[in-house]
């Protein structure tokens, strides 16, 4: 899909272990933290807390930040790839992505080196939070669970713990 927007999903190792979903909408990545990471479970809902958008120049971004506005700790890429916007109005129209995640309901297929097939994020009514969900297509797997299976970047091949001793 050339020229399609991009998505990554970052695992980063700050105060608490969590993956990074992050979204090009609008000239940034949109993020949301994801503390258990992505199911490929339509049953499973993953809780997922808004973050601050990101430059997309971040989304290649692996090492090990220091006192960064980004948080501390270990970060690689988990997963990359494109994403398409899947999000419609009552009429069947697309929405834009920018104004889906304004009215709290984004869904989107992806097309990663990991994770594919269609998700869908709903803001919740309490704090702000938002679910990450996968939709019953062909994709989902309910045995299936690629944080554990999968857990080496797809830039690098190393694990997170792998590396945060690079900063020894």
């Amino acid at each position: 899909m050339p020229g399609a927007p991009i998505f990554v999903v970052q695992l980063h190792d700050a105060r608490r272990l969590h993956y990074d979903v992050r979204l090009e909408v609008g000239g940034v990545l949109k993020s949301w933290a994801v503390p258990r990471g992505p199911s490929l479970d339509p049953v499973v809902k993953r809780l997922a807390v808004p973050t601050d958008d990101h430059d997309l120049e971040y989304a290649t971004y692996e090492g090990v930040h220091v006192g960064s506005r980004y948080g501390s700790g270990a970060v690689i890429v988990w997963d990359a790839g494109v994403y398409q916007n899947q999000t419609k109005d009552r009429q069947r129209r697309p929405v834009d992505p920018a104004d889906a995640i304004e009215r709290g309901h984004f869904r989107f297929g992806l097309q990663g080196v990991k994770l594919t097939g269609s998700w869908a994020f709903t803001r919740t009514g309490r704090d702000g939070d938002w679910l990450l969900v996968k939709v019953r297509d062909e994709s989902a797997d309910p045995l299936l669970d690629l944080t554990i299976a999968e857990p080496r970047s797809i830039l690098s091949g190393l694990t997170i713990e792998e590396m945060a001793a690079t900063a020894g």
